[in-house]
């Protein structure tokens, strides 16, 4: 499957952004799908993940109750709905996608677990 993610941006702080990522491939339902970002410097990290019909979620720390995760199968989408913006999420913001038969939040936060990758989408929120 190939990964296209866009919806990045310059936002301030307190602000809100949409991610979109669109999938190229059939069976869109079967992967696990994760949001990632890499601040400059630092390591990439887990952001959010979702399973194959959407109805189970796992968000890092940092993020929970600020962002949100969700899919589209019919459309061969996933978004991630961003707001109240910090400074700190200033980072290049990565879509992956996983063929797995399990879900978990060990299984799905790391970025060794996915197979494919979009090509990143830049998020810069100035305070």
């Amino acid at each position: 499957v190939q990964l296209q993610a866009c919806g990045g941006g310059l936002v301030q702080a307190g602000g809100f952004l949409r991610l979109s990522c669109a999938a190229f491939g059939r069976t869109f339902s079967s992967y696990v799908m994760g949001w990632f970002r890499q601040a400059a410097g630092k390591e990439r990290e887990f952001v959010a993940s979702i399973n194959w019909s959407g109805d189970s979620t796992y968000y890092a720390d940092s993020v929970k109750g600020r962002f949100t995760i969700s899919r589209d199968n019919a459309k061969n989408t996933v978004h991630l709905q961003m707001s109240s913006l910090k400074s700190e999420d200033t980072a290049i913001y990565y879509c992956a996608a996983d063929r797995r038969t399990t879900y978990s939040r060990s299984g799905s936060s790391a970025p060794k677990g996915y197979e494919y990758w979009g090509q990143g989408t830049l998020v810069t929120v100035s305070s």
